[in-house]
């Protein structure tokens, strides 16, 4: 999941860094609250830092961290101490900072005094900002310095800033202090026992003061704009009860990061999409936004037609080398700030993306499956069959059945599946892939959109169109099976090179064939062994890359690090050939190694074996909350539960296979075409109540779309 143009890394975020997000906004700060310009923190709003350094002292002294915790994804409360004076080891003097995240930010500074005797305190908050576009923070490269204005006023003050035209402005309120350029001091007298506390905000200035959305708590108790926002989350997805309670937690932080990770269209808000990841990628994605909304289906179905439907009004018209934009080609990435147009070739858009638009098609047919009307779903066909025709006319360019890619300009990205770091293709022997590079799991994904349009045009009576995808389907798993299976190393090549050889590095790319059933059935055993392997498998989830392998390396981004969402497709796959115990381990795996992170998974984490340090080795850079990490849990126990429905088909299946260290499981408010259900498993026995008219519940595995193709072309060929 990289930003375009961006082959380095994201600096570190320091020690113990607390990220808070809500919406596109998030905020990124030390374990004591404070944001400093030597690290790449600062409150992002639109994709712009507002806020670039804010950093309280009591009495001249920097706080001393005690604890840092996040209440909500956007709320969290920071204790601090500050040292004394006079040698002695403990302060009298708590300084707790409440703060909040949302269309700005509103922190409440309290400091505690727990002595006998009075404190005289000078609090000093000083603030900066620089107005840097996201790309320049995150890859330590600022270089546009603005033409800024200071204006001080009553408890307030205002920072503007102006480059090539482009004007941006920041407002701080502050009552009761003593307003500067840089800083707000206050004196205060502090009774034994006793306590002070002041609130700070700051939000942007969008044509004027106070256009900003509502940041504030309304007077009395009312909750905050972000407090309703998420009540409104919490009242539509289901509640779970397990008897596994460390479960349970995990699953109900992913509920609470997935909420906070919502971002509305501005052009439609009343669609919701699925951002991809704090903090760098507080924005649409193409194939990040698909995949955690197919995952999160069970929780909110609107998620999945929300982010196709917003993918849907950007998708490619023309050809622009530039942005990689291309007729039908669905976007790999999406910024909201206009000075971040200028890092995506004068556009807001980004397309270089290879499996965006195949899973875009895959994405719309698991949508059409759960209950959505059938004129929504026919409005959003004709935009699947123009991501066909780019299939067709741009992916497979050589025309020899397979999708490739190879950037259309030297600033694109290199390598344009999800492993999309520059040196994430290589050979087993560490040599890396020369394009243009046919990945073994996009073509999974474009025999999912086949068999996917496929089943919609059967459903809708065009047989035509079906017979003929179902064909194409049929052709391409046939000529995968041939051209990328390694019968020498019993595994398949993670890709096709520029002169179709095999990229013959044993990588996890191959077990998302798994879900999508691609994968001949005899080849399926020894993919799975290969994946369990001790190279493969490190004891928390399946490497990227094989530890046998020559770019083999535990703490790289994509070259046999851990990454959750990998894992959980690679799970589900499992489930569908029927590997139920190698299914089972690796959900036990990562549901154990999000114990170690507060119950939620990060976007990656090193691939270190369990054999070697006992806890997950975290990722230095890596995003969290990130989207279809946060739905990794969801994922993993659905298709333990082989929970899925098909509403057409006329109902919901069900066939657990959890293991009993999971315990029984109660589900209510969960949603099901047009109404809500309550679903339970006890002792593994499964069953549903409150099914809308017309639905069934049934013992056993959804039907496959590739069955149902099938099945109708043969009817077909009788």
């Amino acid at each position: 999941m990289a930003g375009w143009n961006a082959d380095t890394a994201a600096g570190p975020l320091g020690p113990g860094s607390v990220t808070l997000v809500e919406g596109s906004s998030f905020c990124i700060s030390l374990p004591n609250g404070d944001i400093h310009q030597d690290y790449p923190h600062g409150l992002f709003v639109q994709d712009t830092r507002i806020l670039s350094g804010w950093m309280l002292t009591i009495n001249g002294q920097s706080l001393e961290p005690l604890a840092a915790e996040t209440k909500e994804p956007y709320r969290a409360l920071f204790a601090g101490r500050v040292a004394r004076s006079d040698g002695y080891a403990d302060s009298p003097l708590i300084v707790e900072r409440l703060r909040e995240v949302g269309a700005g930010l509103e922190e409440k500074v309290t400091v505690r005094n727990c002595s006998p005797q009075p404190a005289e305190c000078v609090i000093s908050l000083r603030v900066e900002s620089d107005f840097a576009d996201l790309f320049e923070v995150k890859e330590a490269r600022i270089h546009r310095h603005w033409d800024e204005t200071r204006k001080v006023e009553a408890n307030g003050l205002t920072i503007s800033g102006v480059w090539q035209a482009i004007r941006k402005g920041v407002r701080f309120e502050a009552p009761g202090a003593v307003v500067a350029s840089e800083t707000f001091t206050y004196q205060a007298f502090i009774a034994p026992r006793g306590a002070w506390s002041t609130i700070i905000t700051v939000r942007p200035v969008v044509d004027g003061p106070g256009s900003a959305a509502s940041l504030v708590h309304a007077e009395g108790d009312e909750l905050s704009p972000r407090d309703r926002r998420r009540q409104e989350w919490v009242a539509k997805i289901p509640v779970l009860r397990m008897g596994n309670r460390s479960i349970e937690r995990t699953l109900r932080r992913s509920y609470d990061d997935l909420g906070a990770l919502r971002i509305e269209d501005p052009n439609h808000p009343e669609r919701v999409v699925v951002a991809a990841g704090a903090p760098w990628f507080m924005t649409l994605f193409g194939r990040d936004s698909l995949w955690a909304s197919e995952m999160a289906l069970p929780v909110d179905p609107s998620l999945a037609l929300g982010t196709l439907q917003t993918l849907a009004d950007r998708q490619g018209r023309v050809v622009d080398p530039m942005s990689e934009e291309e007729p039908g080609k669905i976007l790999h990435e999406v910024r909201l700030d206009v000075s971040s147009a200028l890092a995506l070739g004068g556009k807001t858009t980004y397309y270089g993306s290879v499996d965006a638009t195949p899973l875009f098609v895959d994405v719309l047919g698991a949508v059409s499956r759960w209950g959505f009307a059938k004129e929504t779903i026919a409005k959003m066909l004709p935009h699947a069959d123009r991501a066909l025709d780019w299939i067709r006319d741009y992916g497979d360019k050589d025309g020899d059945g397979f999708v490739e890619y190879e950037r259309l300009n030297d600033q694109g990205l290199i390598n344009q599946g999800w492993k999309d770091s520059w040196d994430g293709i290589n050979f087993a022997d560490g040599r890396l892939a020369e394009p243009p590079i046919a990945l073994c799991e996009v073509q999974a994904y474009v025999y999912a959109a086949f068999t996917a349009r496929a089943w919609m045009a059967y459903d809708t009576g065009d047989v035509s169109l079906a017979d003929e995808l179902a064909d194409r389907a049929a052709k391409l798993k046939k000529q995968f099976n041939e051209q990328f299976w390694m019968p020498e190393r019993g595994y398949y090549a993670i890709a096709l090179d520029g002169m179709k050889r095999h990229v013959d590095a044993c990588a996890s790319n191959m077990g998302h064939g798994l879900l999508f059933g691609i994968i001949d059935k005899d080849k399926a055993p020894l993919v799975v062994e290969r994946l369990m392997s001790p190279e493969m498998f490190s004891g928390w989830g399946v490497r990227t890359l094989a530890s046998d392998m020559g770019a083999y390396n535990p703490a790289s981004y994509h070259n046999g690090s851990v990454w959750p969402h990998d894992n959980a497709i690679i799970q589900a796959g499992l489930m569908r050939y029927g590997f139920v115990a190698e299914a089972q381990r690796i959900s036990t795996a990562l549901l154990e190694a999000a114990e170690y992170s507060g119950g939620r998974l990060p976007e990656l984490f090193c691939g270190f074996g369990r054999d070697q340090f006992s806890e997950p080795v975290p990722y230095p850079t890596a995003c969290s909350p990130q989207a279809w990490a946060a739905t990794t849990p969801i994922m993993l126990v659905t298709s333990l539960m082989r929970y899925d429905a098909h509403i057409s088909r006329g109902g919901l299946w069900m066939d657990p296979a959890l293991p009993d260290s999971y315990g029984d499981v109660h589900i209510t408010n969960a949603p099901l075409g047009r109404g809500r259900i309550t679903v339970d498993i006890a002792k593994s026995v499964p069953s549903a109540q409150g099914l809308p008219e017309g639905l069934a519940f049934h013992r056993g595995h959804r039907p496959w779309i590739t069955e149902l193709v099938e099945e109708a072309d043969q009817r077909r060929k009788t």
